[in-house]
């Protein structure tokens, strides 16, 4: 039964992501401006026989199922082309940005996951207290602040309380182990403010409802200490629309990260992105695009596996 489920899981994840591929392509398609022309323009005079030629060379003469087929079948090799501007393959393009972009959102993602467990069960626990009233507040407003705008006001707080420490850029891990974990932590904080805002709520509400159940009654009526009750039986089941949720709001850090990047100067993928429309930079740009929603889809498609493993009424 679980394998079953499984297999149907996975020929969702193929078919969804087929589908991203298709309009991954097309709709890059539909940004205005030509990409032969802005390439053209920036190197020698415009005209027809030199655009006809140069689109000639990078495929893009041929009818658009044409130029799908001839993207997608190399590329479920690993091989996304070669970038329009640059020559290099777009693989190697995407290897040395994704680095700093995948480090950032699992940070803000453990960062804001991880605490939003015990901030949810806590307020759960005070319900109604000064200390349930004072959490709520703060995760209403940090729901409501951008994070583009936190990063900002976290840049200059740290400039005019420590002027002497480094907040922009990226350091690799290898480089400077302690300047790479520092220079991540305020664009992750600034990522899983709205993340924890977000989680802890839902968490409260699931719990609340969980510890009005007959089975937590009973667990009391027993002797069972009131933390085990919390922490164990409750928490169980009120993980199941948490994590769901956790898996929905990775997409929002991956788009997310593409703002934040670009605030605290992170070389990711959002650089990347951003230089790929402006340049209409297509085989990158379909590339990029299609590795973050299938990161995105892959994501939801592990969430659902552990769905299963934590309600054994799904695998019913």
């Amino acid at each position: 039964m679980i394998l079953r489920l499984v297999f149907a899981r996975v020929v969702d994840l193929v078919f969804v992501l087929f589908c991203v591929s298709v309009i991954v392509f097309l709709m890059i398609r539909l940004i205005p401006g030509d990409a032969v022309a802005i390439m053209l323009g920036a190197n020698t005079e415009i005209t027809p026989e030199r655009m006809a030629e140069l689109r000639a060379r990078v495929g893009l003469d041929k009818p658009i199922v044409v130029q799908y087929a001839h993207w997608i079948g190399p590329a479920l090799t690993g091989d996304f082309g070669r970038s329009l501007w640059t020559g290099r393959p777009v693989i190697d393009e995407i290897v040395v940005h994704v680095w700093p972009t995948v480090q950032l959102t699992f940070l803000a993602l453990l960062l804001g996951a991880g605490l939003a467990v015990p901030a949810g069960c806590l307020m759960a626990r005070l319900r109604g207290r000064f200390a349930d009233v004072a959490m709520r507040i703060v995760t209403v407003i940090g729901l409501t602040v951008p994070n583009f705008w936190l990063g900002i006001v976290m840049i200059l707080m740290l400039a005019t309380l420590a002027p002497t420490i480094q907040a922009l850029g990226y350091v690799p891990f290898a480089q400077d182990p302690a300047g790479h974990v520092g220079r991540l932590m305020l664009p992750a904080a600034a990522l899983a403010l709205p993340i924890l805002a977000h989680l802890s709520r839902l968490l409260r509400s699931a719990m609340l409802d969980e510890l009005q159940q007959d089975y937590i009654r009973t667990a009391r009526a027993k002797g069972i200490a009131e933390s085990a009750v919390v922490y164990v039986h409750a928490l169980r089941n009120a993980l199941i629309p948490f994590v769901t949720s956790v898996g929905i709001l990775t997409g929002y850090l991956l788009g997310g990260a593409i703002v934040i990047e670009q605030v605290f100067a992170i070389p990711g993928l959002g650089r990347l992105i951003l230089g790929a429309i402006s340049e209409r930079n297509y085989p990158l740009l379909q590339a990029t695009i299609l590795l973050v929603t299938s990161g995105f889809v892959t994501v939801n498609f592990i969430v659902d596996l552990l769905y299963m493993a934590i309600d054994p009424r799904v695998r019913a």
